[in-house]
């Protein structure tokens, strides 16, 4: 597996799929084609589909600028590797193609070419199946964050603090804003007024609120296209600051603490992206919030003091209740449902590991199996309902002008 750097990525939203991934390809290919007069971009796929409400065309053009590049959109054409693929072609003064290259935006800001390089080729992590880790940790009697100490070097506690440190700044700044986010939806943000509600509650009721409000402060700043932490994408980044941040104020953490619950939880996060997809354009919302709730579920019960069975069943209870979940933005904007998504399963990663923390951690389900289950899952789900606008609420939600 790759390393945690690989995971949590530091990035604008609004998606990490369809503005991070596109933007480091756009990147690439022009430090690769400075004989190019111009640029032309395939879209496939999803990447076609809701590039607009995305900002895909955004991003690349700005990347490609000053140059000129003209953009060809073919929702239909779906590539068997992934659904997000794109082409891009260097153009010279004489119209010939000098230049190209079939890249795919394969969830997380990680981008692979169609021979898999790039997906799931880091040699950082040995063991792929978290039993193999947790009967690893037990027999040389350690914890999961020493695990991933181990294998990632010292330096990744420098990482995760610039993580963090992202994280709450992601928090305060949309905290501190009103007003509508981009795009013809005209959705308001709602995270201050969460907030000041929060603060003249009871306390369990305040703790919620709180949860609720940092959630979607981080969320209202990803859709409108701030610096936020993809945990484990930008559609889902709102999720693991709430929890960490609530329990940090609720229980007193210490910093240490929280880089530690953020290894445990990139280590969860790694491994649904190894052994599945955290692509909403692949296997749908589960990859994206239903991940991201099993990281914090699992960050959550290692902060409360739980066992190695009983972080592995708060992980998989958190996944498993989101199998299923579809990604059919409104508009294509990530917006609704995504963002009211991020502040419920943070409440819900939270009770995930309360709930584990009452039982001894015995279970029936692995968490493997889950991962397993959510991949077949989401091949399963019809296209309209992998990020693709044509179904589900985006298909009856009031149209927008939507897509391309």
């Amino acid at each position: 597996m790759d390393s945690l750097k690989e995971l949590y990525k530091l990035g604008n939203g609004p998606s990490s799929s369809h503005t991070m991934g596109p933007q480091k390809a756009a990147r690439l290919f022009k430090e690769r084609t400075p004989m190019a007069a111009r640029y032309r971009v395939t879209l496939y796929g999803s990447l076609a589909a809701t590039g607009k409400g995305h900002l895909t065309d955004w991003i690349i053009e700005e990347t490609l600028a000053p140059l000129a590049t003209e953009f060809v959109w073919k929702p239909d054409v779906v590539q068997d590797f992934h659904t997000n693929g794109m082409l891009f072609q260097a153009i010279g003064n004489d119209d010939t193609v000098l230049d190209s290259w079939e890249v795919f935006s394969v969830g997380g800001g990680t981008i692979a070419e169609k021979d898999g390089t790039g997906v799931g080729a880091g040699k950082v992590y040995p063991l792929t199946q978290f039993d193999d880790i947790i009967d690893f940790c037990r027999t040389e009697n350690i914890e999961l964050w020493e695990y991933v100490e181990t294998h990632e070097g010292s330096g990744i506690w420098e990482h995760l603090r610039t993580i963090w440190e992202t994280m709450s700044e992601s928090i305060e700044r949309g905290l501190g804003k009103t007003g509508v986010l981009p795009g013809e939806l005209k959705y308001p943000r709602k995270a201050k007024s969460f907030l000041k509600k929060a603060r003249v509650q009871s306390k369990r009721l305040k703790y919620t609120g709180l949860t609720f409000a940092y959630a979607l402060a981080v969320s209202e700043e990803n859709a409108a296209g701030g610096l936020i932490v993809t945990a484990p994408t930008c559609g889902s980044a709102g999720l693991i600051p709430a929890v960490l941040r609530s329990i940090k104020e609720e229980y007193d953490i210490h910093e240490e603490e929280l880089l530690q619950a953020l290894a445990i939880g990139g280590l969860v996060g790694n491994l649904v992206k190894e052994n599945a997809s955290i692509s909403g354009a692949e296997v749908g919302c589960q990859g994206e919030v239903g991940t991201a709730c099993a990281m914090a579920a699992a960050m959550a019960a290692y902060l409360f003091g739980g066992t190695l069975s009983q972080i592995d069943y708060a992980a998989e209870m958190a996944l498993e209740h989101h199998l299923g979940m579809t990604c059919d933005p409104v508009g294509g904007y990530v917006q609704v449902p995504c963002i009211e998504r991020n502040a419920i399963s943070a409440v819900r990663a939270i009770n995930a590991a309360e709930y584990a923390l009452f039982t001894d951690g015995q279970h029936f389900i692995s968490f493997d199996q889950v991962v397993v289950t959510m991949a077949e899952t989401g091949r399963d789900l019809k296209c309209g309902y992998r990020e693709t606008s044509l179904a589900g609420l985006a298909k009856y939600y009031p149209p927008c002008k939507n897509q391309q």
